[in-house]
């Protein structure tokens, strides 16, 4: 079925770089913002949980895990209604607007309840905006340079991550322990983003399908190859626990490195620049040798350090832990959203993102609430080793069902069927 693209589908590119146009600029300046202002709190958050309101790694885990996988239902709705109704924008006004109030309000949190229903709203906000962000990024370049398009957002959105821990820890140092003030304060650059969407994103109408199908109608049109895509990043997801039991395994004197609150915000800088600096030239290698041998390799890298942690926490260890976590983020964020792109219509891209955003969310539930369990029963030693073995069978997974010598086979080309 043919369809109307969108007028953005091959915008000036920024600079004569093909592959950078308006709206991969903007949405990145809007990411960047944005993850300053998330990553101001994610460090800082596992220890105003467990020291400030007094609760337990396991009601951490849950947190973590309830947000995120509750959270993942709207993902695919988002997705497929952008498709049905051929807009983006509006999906990603309310998202971002929604988390915007979610993190400011975290400041007044009295319980961990309180901060459960607060993350779960920042994840509602990131569950509507993600899958459309996403499309559009893809609506707006040529299939050849997806990587580069995705690694460049990625550079961008992880840059605002580099900073966030960094303005966090010039706060902790001034004000120590006032975890609060950095909640609200890190209202200002989530503000900003809205501002940066709302003026400089360019999203005109799309002609919507003729005859938009039944949501499961158009998951299964998408095809075998894309849904053992969704298997393999599905049980990844079971090992990908969240990454603040590693911040608080920094923080931990008994089991880890025992850096202090600041440190731990320092540490988690350092990975962020790792992740920042390496996700656009990796975005492009992707381009030219291809998405799964980059896959397979953040998968088994991740199998890696996680195995390293689960023997020895210690500083040194911790650091080279980050630095590692930082590469496989690059290897493995930018790489996944331009192989989705890759595998389906251009018609079905915002259901498809919405699939994937879903299924790995839904995977976080159980990873974050027995990464918690493990750590509180047993200890992160065994937390840090079942996700190192979940990982590597998800790289046996990706071999078996994505072997590399079919990936030009597979690919679409973005194109309508």
């Amino acid at each position: 079925m043919s369809v109307t693209p969108p007028s953005s589908a091959s915008p000036t590119p920024a600079r004569g770089l093909p592959g950078i146009t308006r709206n991969v600029v903007a949405l990145g300046f809007v990411s960047l913002l944005t993850d300053v202002s998330s990553e101001m709190i994610i460090p800082v958050l596992p220890l105003f949980v467990t020291t400030t309101l007094k609760a337990s790694v396991s009601s951490l885990g849950i947190i973590e895990g309830v947000a995120e996988s509750t959270a993942a239902l709207l993902r695919i709705g988002s997705g497929w209604l952008s498709d049905r109704i051929g807009r983006r924008k509006p999906f990603l006004l309310f998202g971002y607007g929604l988390s915007t109030v979610a993190k400011a309000t975290m400041a007044v949190a009295a319980s961990w309840s309180a901060v459960l229903g607060l993350r779960f709203s920042d994840r509602v906000g990131k569950g509507l905006r993600n899958p459309p962000r996403d499309a559009l990024i893809a609506d707006s370049v040529e299939p050849r340079y997806l990587g580069r398009a995705f690694g460049f957002h990625r550079a961008l959105d992880t840059l605002g991550a580099a900073v966030g821990p960094l303005v966090a820890f010039a706060m902790l140092r001034a004000f120590p322990r006032e975890f609060r003030r950095i909640f609200l304060i890190s209202a200002i650059p989530a503000v900003l983003s809205l501002v940066v969407l709302g003026i400089f994103v360019r999203a005109p109408r799309h002609e919507p399908r003729v005859k938009p199908g039944a949501l499961h109608r158009e998951a299964r049109a998408m095809g075998p190859v894309f849904a053992r895509f969704l298997v393999t990043a599905g049980v990844f997801s079971l090992a990908n626990s969240s990454t603040a039991f590693l911040l608080l395994l920094a923080a931990d004197p008994k089991h880890g490195a025992g850096f202090s609150g600041a440190r731990v915000a320092l540490v988690y800088l350092l990975y962020n620049l790792v992740y920042a600096l390496l996700s656009w030239p990796l975005g492009e290698l992707s381009d030219r040798i291809g998405r799964r041998p980059i896959l397979l390799a953040a998968y088994l890298l991740f199998a890696a350090l996680y195995g390293m942690l689960a023997w020895h926490a210690g500083a040194a260890f911790m650091i080279a832990g980050f630095v590692l976590l930082g590469v496989h983020s690059a290897l493995i964020e930018g790489t996944q959203r331009s192989m989705i792109s890759d595998l389906v219509d251009a018609d079905r891209r915002g259901t498809a993102y919405g699939l994937y955003y879903t299924v790995v969310g839904a995977a976080l539930l159980p990873a974050s609430i027995i990464a918690g369990a493990l750590w509180d029963r047993v200890g992160p030693r065994a937390m840090l080793a079942t996700d190192a073995a979940l990982a590597l069978v998800a790289a046996l997974l990706f071999l078996l069902l994505l072997p590399s010598r079919h990936e030009w086979r597979d690919r679409r080309h973005g194109q309508p069927a």
